[in-house]
């Protein structure tokens, strides 16, 4: 039987009500995480109210 783990990182988005992502900083963290054997399963944005975001959060698993 397969097990997995998982992690997750949050980026601060950035902008007057957010919801400008910094691209650069994200590739440098995806790939780290990537050759750390983490594989992106997921992304979504939280909600600060009003329709604006402050933070995306990213979730990743590998296997044990």
């Amino acid at each position: 039987m397969e097990r997995w783990e998982y992690t997750t990182m949050k980026f601060k988005l950035k902008g007057l009500g957010g919801g400008k992502l910094d691209e650069e900083q994200f590739d440098v963290e995806l790939n780290r995480l990537g050759n750390l054997g983490w594989e992106l399963v997921n992304c979504f944005t939280v909600n600060e109210g009003h329709g604006s975001s402050r933070d995306a959060v990213a979730v990743f698993k590998r296997k044990r």
